[in-house]
């Protein structure tokens, strides 16, 4: 079911079970180095993370990156790709390129610089001709756009997606992903003014709590209904902690919450209790010259499952 309907959702997700065949984090991840870092003009017309007037150290981006790759790594294999100063953005990989067990998903980007990522013969070659994965190919698409898990937060343990309609997801999009990512249930809903991708304001963590900024959804009917979904395992980010990504946050192990230096350092005491409380230790990894560009740690993360 995929529907609009905060009320609709919730009587459908209450019916819903988790699904022990399909794991709540990924097995695998892998990366986009940041070669030639720079920002990408066309990105800033929707993006409005972005801080345009910085002077960025591209040198910088690329050592906290390794950082990065090196700190995952703890939980699961990371594999980097080499970067393009030709498409700044592909240090994001996760809104082009997503998996499930068994198949390759590439996305419909909105901006032409991105859809030039999609089009990596090499990542598509490592998933078809390394792993054995087919290819559910949505660039080819032009009557959508639906940038993947940028703009679709996914609890996989229950096959259920959470879509933010914006300029970089369209309603079409989100119909073509949650068919793609073989989903029992979706919610779709505005993003409000002035934000661009779901993960920015939303976490799933391994299916068991989230994290949210209520602030980012133009209906506050959707993050109540979440909330209610997750009642008692919910942590509401305010729109301070979103802005330094503390929403943008993954878990790659069941154990084990990730998010930048930045994001971290905004959690007031009772959120790091909480996350304790659920089992989660938290991971950072200070990324503030990648997040010049309008993303953080999720962003660079794209899952293998």
């Amino acid at each position: 079911m995929l529907t609009r309907d905060p009320g609709r959702f919730l009587r459908a997700f209450r019916e819903l079970s988790t699904m022990p065949s399909r794991p709540a984090t990924a097995r695998a991840a892998f990366l986009v180095a940041p070669e030639g870092f720079g920002l990408a003009a066309e990105s800033a017309k929707d993006n409005a993370y972005m801080r345009m007037h910085d002077r960025v150290d591209p040198a910088r981006a690329l050592r906290q990156h390794a950082e990065l790759a090196h700190a995952l790594g703890a939980d699961v294999p990371v594999v980097t790709f080499p970067g393009d100063p030709q498409t700044p953005d592909a240090v994001f990989p996760n809104n082009v390129f997503a998996t499930t067990a068994d198949t390759l998903i590439v996305g419909r980007m909105r901006h032409a610089g991105r859809r030039r990522e999609a089009r990596r013969q090499d990542i598509r070659r490592f998933f078809t001709d390394v792993l054995g994965y087919r290819t559910c190919d949505l660039s080819i698409r032009e009557d959508l756009v639906g940038e993947l898990t940028g703009a679709l937060v996914i609890d996989r343990s229950r096959g259920v997606g959470f879509c933010g309609l914006s300029q970089r997801c369209s309603e079409a999009g989100a119909r073509a992903m949650h068919e793609a990512f073989g989903l029992r249930l979706t919610l779709c809903f505005d993003l409000a003014a002035g934000e661009y991708h779901t993960n920015v304001l939303l976490t799933c963590l391994a299916g068991r709590a989230m994290m949210m900024a209520a602030d980012g959804f133009a209906d506050l009917a959707v993050p109540n209904a979440i909330a209610e979904a997750y009642a008692g395992r919910v942590i509401v980010l305010g729109s301070g902690q979103k802005r330094r990504y503390a929403g943008n946050a993954i878990t790659l192990h069941p154990s084990r919450v990730w998010m930048s230096a930045t994001a971290a350092a905004s959690l007031a005491p009772t959120q790091r209790d909480d996350l304790a409380r659920w089992g989660f230790g938290i991971g950072t990894v200070a990324l503030d010259e990648i997040e010049k560009s309008g993303g953080s740690l999720r962003c660079c993360v794209a899952e293998i499952f």
